[in-house]
């Protein structure tokens, strides 16, 4: 069984006592979290409970703002990749999903992939939320903006690992509702 970052929206993030009602499947990713996970929750960045572990190592993000990150950079990385049909076919999914799936929040279960360190796993997502994530969002900006070509043309090289997860209304992990 593969190690996965699992993605879900809601209309509110977990807190100690619940987990959000009406959660939304998004995507799940074999071995990583990959850089359209970081991107998508990318804007408005927390630490919240996990609803699936029990340590605070979930992540919730403004939705809307992380998805239209995701588009823009789909954009510019498609721009090099005009000829690659498999690509355009990636990105019709991801963002028919996407709009099919829209809620207030993304919600990031980082649990499986973080345990493969071996490292504590709140100071993990303390570090992938305050250093990956900005890190990852300010290539893309910087990319989006004509700034980081060098960058841009290795995503593009490797666009399969870093956005064609699963997108799908049932996850490994699914919320009754």
């Amino acid at each position: 069984m593969a190690n996965r970052s699992y993605l879900y929206s809601a209309d509110s993030v977990p807190n100690e006592a619940e987990i959000p009602k009406g959660i939304r499947c998004i995507s799940e990713h074999n071995w990583d979290i990959p850089l359209a996970h970081k991107l998508m929750v990318g804007r408005g960045t927390t630490i919240v409970p996990s609803m699936i572990w029990n340590p605070p190592i979930g992540i919730a993000a403004d939705y809307a703002e992380g998805a239209a990150l995701l588009r823009d950079l789909l954009r510019a990385v498609g721009k090099g990749l005009e000829d690659e049909a498999e690509f355009a076919e990636c990105v019709a999914r991801t963002t028919a999903h996407l709009e099919k799936q829209q809620a207030k929040y993304f919600l990031l279960e980082t649990g499986e992939i973080i345990s493969m360190s071996g490292d504590d796993p709140a100071a993990s997502v303390r570090r992938l939320a305050s250093g990956d994530i900005p890190d990852a969002v300010a290539k893309a900006e910087a990319a989006i903006a004509g700034q980081n070509d060098d960058w841009l043309a290795s995503v593009r090289a490797d666009w399969q690992t870093h956005f064609a997860s699963f997108y799908s209304e049932a996850l490994y992990f699914s919320f009754p509702g």
